[in-house]
């Protein structure tokens, strides 16, 4: 089957030129797609295209999704989880989080997670395979049709590990810079960390894109080796100093500020000398902490850290020179924690 999902204008008027058809036929089908109003994802309800142009295109196993609808949670503030099923009746989750000037989509890259980590629900049931890139484009267009707005920010910190399917994330990154017109600098690439591969994404993102000005986010959630690999399993085969060493080199790679996410957990990680480490592992380097209020997840023993630590942890941090944010969870009551929407379907 051929997705026309992520194709270009010039991919969709060559296609148009093949069927005969004059090339702004192809700029129909691009807007078609690309616009959020348009909430068909048949070929058939492009009616701006001559029904045997359309007739052609589909019985030649042309499509614009491979996606279907399965279930959605909207939670009190607003946050939208969607759960959609592929052709091969996996399961994949996305969600929308919106504010009054923003829609944050945070997608998927990989059908289930090999990475394992505990505080995770994703990770529980292992990896099944990693996600085309047609496959992770249409997840922006189902959340935009179901909250009736573009979505201005990315962020890739959905089920799975991008690091893993490092060349489908990039070529969606293109798409949703070329096509979705979202700016490089709202997205945001977020790992786990894996070895060689940080150095590996810079270099495929020059290839592919031209440049790499997306913001890249590792998962640290701890300030020592010991810690990480209690929280994370897959992290003793990558010392933290190499991270941050890594890490270190894609700054001078590409000029962008590296973010670490901290998952703030209690009397695991929120106590003054993981702080403390904190500080002397990041202290004179361009990045920035982001300190993450846990979402609790059944059967996991961890707690979120609480409100008090949590300021005290950021202002420690600010005291000595780290810049720090303070992100609060969203979609609370509705599950939206990554992983737990699609477990609950299976559990049903």
């Amino acid at each position: 089957m051929k997705n026309l999902l992520g194709s270009s204008i010039k991919d969709l008027e060559n296609v148009a030129l093949d069927y005969g058809q004059a090339a702004f036929r192809g700029r129909q089908i691009y807007n078609w797609i690309y616009n959020y109003r348009n909430k068909n994802k048949n070929i058939d309800q492009i009616e701006v295209l001559p029904l045997d142009f359309r007739k052609r295109l589909k019985d030649d196993g042309f499509k614009l999704s491979e996606l279907s609808f399965q279930e959605k949670n909207l939670a009190n503030d607003g946050t939208l989880k969607l759960l959609l099923t592929t052709e091969d009746n996996e399961s994949i989750e996305c969600v929308g989080i919106p504010t009054e000037k923003r829609l944050t989509a945070c997608l998927s890259s990989q059908v289930g997670c090999p990475m394992d980590c505990k505080f995770c629900a994703t990770g529980k049931e292992g990896l099944k395979r990693s996600l085309k890139a047609s496959e992770i484009l249409d997840q922006i267009l189902f959340i935009e049709n179901e909250m009736n707005r573009k979505v201005t920010n990315i962020v890739f910190m959905g089920m799975g590990e991008p690091l893993l399917n490092i060349d489908d994330v990039l070529l969606s990154i293109r798409s949703i810079n070329e096509d979705f017109h979202i700016s490089q600098r709202k997205i945001t690439v977020s790992t786990v960390a894996v070895p060689k591969m940080i150095k590996k994404l810079s270099t495929n993102s020059f290839r592919i894109l031209g440049n790499c000005q997306f913001t890249l986010a590792i998962s640290l959630h701890a300030s020592n080796q010991i810690i990480r690999e209690m929280i994370i399993p897959s992290a003793k085969h990558y010392q933290i100093e190499n991270i941050i060493e890594d890490c270190k080199q894609f700054v001078r790679d590409t000029g962008r500020r590296v973010s670490f996410e901290y998952l703030m957990l209690s009397g695991i990680n929120d106590k003054l000398e993981h702080a403390n480490e904190l500080i002397n592992l990041l202290k004179g380097f361009q990045c920035h902490v982001n300190l993450i209020q846990y979402n609790q997840i059944d059967g996991v023993e961890f707690k979120r850290a609480s409100l008090k630590n949590l300021k005290f942890f950021q202002s420690k941090l600010l005291n000595n020179g780290i810049a720090v944010s303070f992100r609060k969870s969203r979609g609370l009551d509705k599950n939206a924690a990554c992983g737990q929407l699609r477990q609950n379907a299976r559990n049903k």
